[in-house]
């Protein structure tokens, strides 16, 4: 089961997702993103970075692998996570050598390979039909390489909560394509969730019970369903909770606020690790992708877009030095 700490990860760079594109703003510095990982690590705790790449055919193999460098190159290369939004239709056999090349080529620098970031969200990967496909052959032959090079790197996949917006009967329609090679090929089940950011604004108190709901349900409701026991644990791969304005509900976020959501989330999770088997816990992120800009979607850093820290840098690199 899980060890007597959480490990933790974060998502380094500026770039965030939108239900409508991406929120950019000023360009990353890896010098100063390695000198805060430094210091909020310190000289005994581990923070591995957590990346993307996204792969929408044969065609953009060259422009992923050379993202993958750079990403080496700066030291960001810990827990990768490989996309797969082709079009209009998988080219599985490019897909599956692709995933055999990032391991070739990187399977050293990673601590994990992650296939699929959110293949049961509808507006995501869950919106490509062949999703399952590529999610399940995706993990396999990654595991096959892993094990033929005699690499140490995890092999996992992502997933959602339960909503309005995921997949319906994605958990039972992966357990039936799946099988016993699958299951066998997965170390752990990344899950991606946002208490008190996308919905209406949660009372401090009330988070605890959110958090508890959304992990309990995936472990006792949703892999029980696909078939993946308890010993194959969770990691909490995207959390966080932005400043800035909420867009459904027209209330300020403030740094303040932010700094308690995260501990309280943090430590909620920690409690539960053991209990639920949770082994790895990623924000996201840290620094926003444009702190000008007042919308939750350019302010999910700990940080500013200059580097500047706001006060939940310092609760997450207390909570490291912890909980780690």
């Amino acid at each position: 089961m899980a060890s007597s700490g959480l490990t933790f990860g974060i998502y380094p760079l500026g770039v965030a997702g939108t239900p409508t594109g991406l929120a950019v703003g000023p360009q990353d510095d890896y010098d100063k993103i390695q000198l805060a990982l430094q210091d909020l690590r310190g000289d005994t705790k581990t923070l591995l970075p957590r990346n993307y790449i996204i792969y929408t055919g044969p065609e953009s193999e060259s422009k992923m692998l050379s993202v993958a460098e750079r990403y080496l190159h700066a030291g960001l290369l810990g827990d990768l996570t490989t996309g797969c939004l082709q079009e209009p239709d998988i080219d599985l056999d490019s897909w599956l050598d692709f995933i055999r090349k990032i391991i070739r080529q990187y399977g050293p620098h990673l601590a994990s390979l992650q296939i699929t970031n959110e293949p049961n969200l509808t507006f995501m990967e869950g919106s490509k039909p062949y999703v399952q496909q590529a999610l399940v052959e995706g993990v396999i032959a990654a595991k096959q390489e892993i094990r033929a090079r005699n690499l140490q790197v995890k092999v996992g996949f992502g997933s959602v909560p339960e909503s309005d917006v995921s997949v319906p009967h994605f958990w039972k329609d992966l357990a039936e394509l799946g099988g016993k090679a699958f299951v066998d090929s997965v170390d752990f089940v990344g899950h991606n969730f946002y208490v008190d950011v996308f919905e209406e604004p949660l009372d401090l108190t009330e988070v605890p019970a959110s958090v508890e709901r959304t992990l309990r349900n995936l472990r006792e409701h949703d892999l029980a369903m696909c078939g993946i026991p308890a010993s194959i644990p969770i990691r909490v791969t995207e959390n966080g909770w932005p400043t800035g304005k909420n867009p459904l509900a027209d209330i300020k976020r403030s740094c303040e606020h932010q700094s308690k959501v995260l501990e309280t989330v943090i430590r909620t999770i920690y409690h539960l690790r053991q209990q639920l088997n949770i082994s790895h816990y990623v924000l996201f992120g840290l620094r926003d992708a444009d702190s000008s800009k007042d919308d939750l979607f350019h302010q999910f850093g700990i940080m500013r877009d200059d580097y500047t820290p706001k006060p939940a840098y310092y609760t997450f690199k207390k909570l490291i030095q912890e909980l780690g």
